[in-house]
């Protein structure tokens, strides 16, 4: 994998071949709008969804269980992925993606007339299904119908979709919950997705699919596959909240799925065409990739889960102004992406992800060091700073995985990079769940003896009680929102770890030169 350094100086894996020439035209203009769109379904989806939590609770009851609406389809999005991609490979990106749009808009429909909360959470796994279709092939159509200098923007694009959607989300699932239906966020969804299939089957045609040979899709390998990611993340899910980690319930699951996983690692090694190829791991360039992202994907959850409550609950923002500190992120994250050509250009996609990774690490590190309860301009700051910090880091990583590829092997790459990232965050969501609530755990069992008859029996209660007061004193407040602020900073430091790891990676495992596969 040796070569020159960045886009321009990387070596080709075999002699080149001219690129694709660049999109022009009415056509190639339709599509994108058609990936924007489809794209926007997926993005707009669940920040909808969250905001209409309580009219949904409170007409179809389950808010026992009602976590699951997210869970359910981020478990089905995940699980997908790698074999969208491969079936992307073989069979071509467009059936692939009119197929997903077609299930995750049917999926829609059936949420729209739920009639229980369980109805609508195996409606939301339909949706889920769909959705992990839309989500790996649009990275991977948009890195087919651009050339390697142009990629940036139109995956710039896709990145200011989703930070759109985290702004207009929340926004716009309040006004349909309050004002129309709940059932109408689904609805919405409808007419944006006929459109989109409609621009995607006048408009987009693929060259390469119909010269690609078909080949034998690995079903069992799938299936094996499905199941095992589905055990390895409902475990993760369940364990700590429906039953204790070392639990006969919680040890089960672990033990069926490591024995599916072996089962699934038998069938992939004779597969003739693997759901999951060795090589997605044999090459130094996409694994280190997976890694580093699996790593992106952890840190992540910091911010995204635990900052709107520390803005609420220990700065005393309102919701609104709460939403604000996190999406700043929104705003930095895709201009940096962008822009980010023109540093991968010069240094290098490796050098540049490390710079974005060691930026991240410094910033999450700042945070635990902010003052007690101080201004809300300082963790915004910080937070946009942050994003600038991950558009570096993301966006060179996706695209020069794609570039290192041909393109019978890029659905297939590109959606590995995707899953790590998005066990990533499952994984994360599960351990600074786990460090959040040591810390709270200890502090509710250190508490003066004059406040402990005062403060909160549970974990569940904390935030409730400093959002509603009631029979808080003022010295319980200050204590409560101390040991909410400690374990916010504890989880920081984690998600520090794991950006430093992500550095780690990619200084060691991620080679400094990315070779450049034939046509890009």
């Amino acid at each position: 994998m040796g070569g020159g350094e960045g886009s321009c100086r990387d070596q080709h894996t075999a002699a080149p071949t001219p690129a694709p020439p660049p999109p022009s035209g009415a056509r190639h203009r339709l599509v994108v709008a058609a990936l924007m769109l489809s794209m926007a379904l997926v993005a707009l989806d669940s920040a909808c969804v969250s905001t209409a939590v309580p009219q949904i609770v409170g007409e179809l009851g389950g808010f026992s269980y009602f976590s699951w609406m997210f869970s359910g389809y981020l478990l089905a999005v995940t699980v997908t992925l790698p074999i969208y991609g491969k079936l992307a490979d073989a069979r071509g990106r467009k059936p692939v993606l009119l197929i997903g749009s077609s299930v995750f808009l049917f999926g829609s429909l059936l949420c729209a007339g739920a009639w229980s909360m369980g109805a609508l959470i195996v409606f939301r796994l339909v949706q889920g299904l769909g959705g992990g279709a839309i989500q790996g092939t649009v990275q991977t159509l948009a890195a087919d119908l651009y050339p390697l200098e142009r990629r940036p923007r139109i995956q710039a694009a896709m990145s200011t979709v989703w930070a759109v959607s985290a702004v207009l989300g929340p926004a716009l699932g309040g006004v349909l919950a309050s004002y129309a239906n709940w059932r109408w966020i689904f609805l919405i969804n409808l007419p944006v997705g006929a459109i989109a299939l409609l621009l995607l089957k006048r408009n987009l045609h693929e060259a390469q699919a119909e010269q690609q040979p078909r080949t034998r899709i690995d079903w069992l390998g799938a299936a094996g596959l499905f199941l095992t990611t589905s055990l390895l993340l409902f475990a993760l899910v369940q364990g700590g909240v429906a039953w204790a980690w070392l639990s006969a319930p919680s040890l089960s699951v672990f033990a069926a799925c490591a024995a599916l996983g072996l089962g699934t690692f038998w069938v992939e090694r004779r597969a003739a065409e693997p759901i999951m190829p060795g090589w997605v791991w044999r090459r130094r360039v996409i694994a280190g990739v997976n890694l580093a992202l699996g790593f992106l994907g952890m840190l992540m959850i910091a911010p995204m889960v635990f900052l709107p409550t520390y803005a609420q609950s220990v700065l005393g923002l309102a919701p609104v102004a709460a939403g604000f500190v996190l999406s700043v992120w929104t705003i930095s994250w895709p201009i940096s992406a962008a822009l980010s050509n023109r540093v991968y250009r010069r240094i290098g996609f490796r050098n540049t992800a490390l710079i974005g990774a060691t930026i991240g690490t410094a910033l999450l590190l700042a945070f635990p060091l902010l003052p007690y309860r101080g201004a809300a301009w300082q963790p915004a700051l910080l937070m946009l700073l942050l994003g600038g910090g991950l558009g570096l880091f993301q966006l060179p990583l996706i695209i020069g995985v794609q570039s290192s590829v041909p393109w019978h092997e890029r659905g297939t790459a590109t959606a590995s990079v995707l899953f790590c990232r998005q066990v990533g965050q499952s994984v994360g969501g599960v351990l600074f769940a786990v460090i959040a609530n040591t810390t709270l755990t200890s502090w509710l069992r250190d508490a003066p003896r004059g406040l402990r008859g005062s403060l909160p029996q549970g974990l569940d209660q904390i935030a409730g009680a400093l959002l509603h007061g009631g029979s808080l004193s003022r010295a319980g407040t200050d204590y409560l929102r101390h040991a909410l602020a400690a374990a916010v900073n504890h989880v920081y430091l984690g998600a520090a770890v794991a950006a430093a790891l992500s550095v780690i990676v990619l200084a060691t495992v991620t080679p400094k030169r990315f070779p450049l596969a034939e046509g890009n």
